[in-house]
């Protein structure tokens, strides 16, 4: 489609008042741009007009960057011309030419806020919050089904049965409504967002770290060690804290556990359902329930059957589980700090260039990581590398701009990064918003040699998207235990629902399409999705032992295997 085409197609992502505004601000300054030689009453009451439909805009919710462009100009036009509503005059005297000239500059510049308008209609669009914490449990929870089953970007992707939910939920919320019993109420809410399996889906002020008493009661105590669940099936400890009654009682670092809690180990592994986020890949579920099955309220006895590395013995002991203010799961969770750079970079000895991308920002001491990303790049070249590491482990993501100007350097021609689809409100369906399609450009500096792309299953959001770019390039490898978060959805005017006891939901408002217009990033109804490690390392007792026993990078090792291997 032409650019006028696409700048046309943006109206449709206008309200009705939006509309409106646009027709009259639009008329009144071509009128007075032209000027038309004969006068028309009526056109004196446009801008009183504007101004009136711009309040009854805000009075329905209104307040979109969009929005507020209208309200502005339609202001600015009725304040230069309500004198004509009081004082109307008769005839229109021909302007001299200097002053048609200006007026016409005046006109066109007043024409700019609507080209800005048709440029931000998309992402900017009127998105309302639902006002749904008047109802009871059960009534908020049936319009906020009924609110996804038509405007969740992924329903159709992950074939969400809402008439199913509607069906196992509404019971739940009708118990805890009869029973005035709050925390069944938040567990059940908590349990049909995070069904979704989208780390874009989150209760926004649930802060379950901070004074959260129903993840404090239930979590909230630990007895010094995590564990991960082995590909054969094995449930081993991979943290151990000095000092913790787990350490104390014999449990070595990297011991099987046979049994925990009364339950075999891979049953008790997989009944847990506590995470921070929603689990949305298979990768991510296992990780997030090894943290988590070893959580329990503070102070219980915890029945635990294991086996350390290297014995035949399965030894029994009771743990207390003590108040030890979320440790084991603060380290097992790698959060960036905002005082780390973005981008950092070595040549490891090995002669490989290693860049580390921390998340896909600007930092205050690092205004444009994709320029510093550029200079590390001609450094390496200058030195002729053997091939490059980039390690995008942990990586929560950011700016998808940055993302597209950073794979500018692995690229040599145009590269579609992505068409966004939102949900059209006025037509009731997804369509495409044709301005805010994302081409990758090629930089002045290419680089086209030996490529690896480190990943994990904390990979998310816009951090997916170097690798979801560089995935099928001849001379790339993605590398990893796991594919990405498979949370790439776009989060432009988010869904944001108000519900019962305060709580804030939000949920992605747009889909990422690749070239074929078809979902690409989020993880679909089988728990798949993200971007998939062409290099895919085996969990097994050799890679543990490396990895948490030894603590080798064995990510990084495998990706310099897989470029040496490169022809």
């Amino acid at each position: 489609m032409s650019m006028i085409g696409d700048f046309l197609g943006s109206l449709k992502w206008f309200t009705i008042y939006e509309l409106l505004l646009f027709a009259i601000i639009l008329t009144v300054l071509v009128w007075y741009a032209i000027p038309i030689q004969k006068h028309v009453t009526w056109f004196d009451l446009l801008p009183s007009a504007g101004l009136l439909i711009a309040i009854a805009s805000v009075l329905n919710g209104d307040t979109t960057l969009l929005a507020l462009i209208f309200y502005a100009v339609a202001a600015v036009l009725f304040l230069c011309t309500v004198k004509k509503v009081f004082r109307p005059v008769r005839h229109i005297p021909v302007p001299l030419p200097k002053y048609r000239i200006i007026r016409v500059a005046l006109c066109l510049l007043g024409m700019l806020p609507l080209v800005f308008s048709l440029i931000l209609a998309g992402e900017s669009r009127y998105n309302p919050v639902s006002h749904f914490s008047h109802m009871s449990y059960s009534q908020a929870f049936v319009q906020l089904n009924e609110r996804l089953s038509r405007e969740y970007p992924f329903g159709d992707w992950k074939k969400v049965d809402w008439a199913a939910m509607k069906n196992k939920y509404e019971p739940l919320f009708l118990q805890a409504e009869q029973q005035k019993n709050k925390d069944l109420y938040y567990t059940t809410l908590r349990s049909y967002l995070y069904s979704l399996r989208d780390g874009h889906v989150k209760i926004v002020n649930e802060k379950l770290y901070d004074d959260n008493h129903v993840f404090k009661q239930e979590v909230g105590g630990g007895v010094g060690l995590s564990t991960i669940q082995l590909d054969q099936g094995k449930v081993v400890v991979n943290l151990l804290l000095v000092g913790s009654p787990a350490e104390k009682s014999g449990i070595q670092l990297g011991a099987e556990i046979i049994s925990w809690d009364g339950k075999e180990a891979q049953e008790a592994y997989h009944a847990t359902y506590w995470s921070e986020n929603p689990m949305a890949t298979d990768g991510d579920r296992n990780d997030n329930q090894g943290r988590f099955m070893v959580r329990t309220s503070i102070g219980k006895d915890v029945q635990v059957a294991f086996k350390n590395k290297g014995e035949t013995e399965i030894k029994k002991v009771t743990l207390t589980a003590y108040d030890d203010n979320y440790e084991t799961l603060k380290k097992t969770r790698v959060k960036p700090n905002k005082t780390d750079a973005p981008v950092e970079s070595e040549v490891l000895s090995n002669g490989y260039g290693y860049v580390k991308i921390r998340y896909f920002l600007p930092s205050a001491t690092m205004p444009h990581p994709d320029k510093v990303l550029g200079t590390k790049l001609k450094e390496f070249q200058e030195k002729q590398i053997n091939g490059l590491i980039i390690d995008v482990r942990d990586n929560p993501g950011g700016s998808d701009d940055l993302v597209i100007a950073m794979a500018g350097y692995f690229v040599n021609k145009p590269k579609l990064y992505e068409y966004v689809s939102y949900y059209n409100r006025m037509a009731g369906k997804f369509e495409i918003n044709a301005i805010e399609t994302r081409i990758i450009k090629p930089a002045e500096l290419y680089y086209g040699g030996k490529l690896a792309i480190l990943i994990n299953q904390r990979t998310g959001s816009s951090g997916e998207g170097l690798p979801l770019v560089v995935k099928g390039l001849p001379h790339a490898r993605i590398v990893g235990f796991t594919s990405t978060n498979g949370s790439f959805g776009v989060v432009s005017s988010p869904i944001q629902v108000e519900m019962p006891e305060g709580y804030l939901l939000q949920l992605p408002d747009g889909r990422s399409l690749n070239q074929d217009k078809m979902i690409q990033g989020d993880s679909d109804d089988k728990g798949q999705g993200g971007a998939i490690p062409d290099i895919d390392i085996p969990l097994n007792e050799q890679t543990f032992e490396q990895k948490y026993i030894q603590g080798q990078d064995v990510e990084l090792n495998y990706a310099i295997q897989a470029m040496e291997n490169m022809q």
